[in-house]
């Protein structure tokens, strides 16, 4: 009779399955800092050109919300990170209970987010759809603003990724907790905490230069 695997066959045990996968996360999350290292070198060389009209876009920002979604997304890693734990102590239902709040941590940055794009909007900060800036400057910070709009939307999208990924997972634990599910949750917690770091980079480098001027 033929052996009743619970992994394909190019794998040598559910281990192996399990590390591959997790080495896949890793060598995706190495594509994503060559995708916002791009962005943040040429951000680093417009800024070098352009110094006072990045600082003064920078100035621009709204730095309340900002602050407010770094201290949201420190708390939701903090969370996925302690349901990591929580399952491999198998307390399940206070994984998926951890992993809700994140879910909803995460929400609530992206509509932190939307309300600052719609302010942002209405200043007439948005380049190519409706910019008006006043003074010489003009020109250098609009280009910091499509720096600000590209970065930050990028990294929205990364962040809805993040979340239907947790709420999948969520989901599926509720019924069960199966080694291929635990693996599955370190490898989305890598990938949140990837996000999550690359929002604390986008913060300094966005919201701080030029507050003290």
């Amino acid at each position: 009779m033929p052996e009743n695997r619970s992994f394909a066959m190019q794998f040598v045990s559910s281990r192996h399955r399990d590390e591959v996968a997790e080495l896949g996360m890793w060598v995706f999350i190495a594509t994503e800092v060559l995708l916002f290292g791009g962005l943040l070198l040429g951000y680093f060389v417009y800024r070098h050109a352009y110094p006072d009209a990045f600082a003064a876009g920078s100035r621009h920002t709204d730095i309340m919300i900002g602050v407010a979604n770094t201290a949201i997304l420190l708390t939701s890693s903090f969370l996925v990170a302690c349901a990591v734990d929580a399952l491999q102590t198998n307390a399940r239902p206070i994984c998926v209970a951890l992993l809700g709040g994140a879910i909803i941590l995460g929400l609530l940055f992206l509509g932190l987010k939307s309300v600052e794009y719609t302010t942002e909007y209405h200043e007439h900060f948005v380049p190519g759809v409706d910019f008006a800036f006043d003074g010489p400057l003009a020109d250098g910070v609009q280009l910091f603003f499509v720096f600000y709009f590209v970065s930050t939307a990028i990294h929205a999208l990364h962040m809805m990724i993040g979340i239907g990924v947790l709420a999948t997972l969520a989901l599926l634990l509720r019924k069960s907790a199966s080694t291929r599910k635990r693996a599955a949750l370190r490898s989305a917690a890598l990938y949140w905490h990837f996000v999550d770091l690359v929002w604390i980079f986008l913060f300094a480098l966005i919201y701080l230069p030029g507050r003290s001027t």
